[in-house]
């Protein structure tokens, strides 16, 4: 099974602010556990850096598929974030993943 994802234009809220930034994105359907993982990172954004800083932070991620929310964790040395969640992503998923565990 090949993994999905999300390259393009994305929204990051963090708290009241918003950030326009660039995602990539991909996800697994974990069968351990049965949740969809999904994860990546985010360009980097001087306002978002100042606001943010090192901490780990909940956000919510709104792409041109749809919209999530998450957790950003510390910048990579050029300033890109981390982020990931445990939900239905924010993004579409291809036909036959989102089938694994149906009915």
């Amino acid at each position: 099974m090949e993994d999905d994802g999300y390259e393009g234009p994305a929204v990051l809220i963090v708290g009241e602010e918003r950030f326009s930034v660039r995602a990539r994105l991909c996800g697994q359907f974990q069968p351990i556990d049965g949740r969809y993982r999904w994860y990546g990172r985010l360009g980097s954004d001087e306002r978002l850096s100042r606001l943010v800083g090192d901490r780990s932070t909940a956000v919510v991620l709104l792409t041109e598929e749809g919209d999530a929310e998450g957790r950003i964790t510390e910048p990579d040395l050029w300033n890109r974030y981390r982020i990931e969640g445990t939900s239905a992503p924010p993004f579409r998923i291809p036909l036959g993943l989102g089938d694994v565990g149906a009915e």
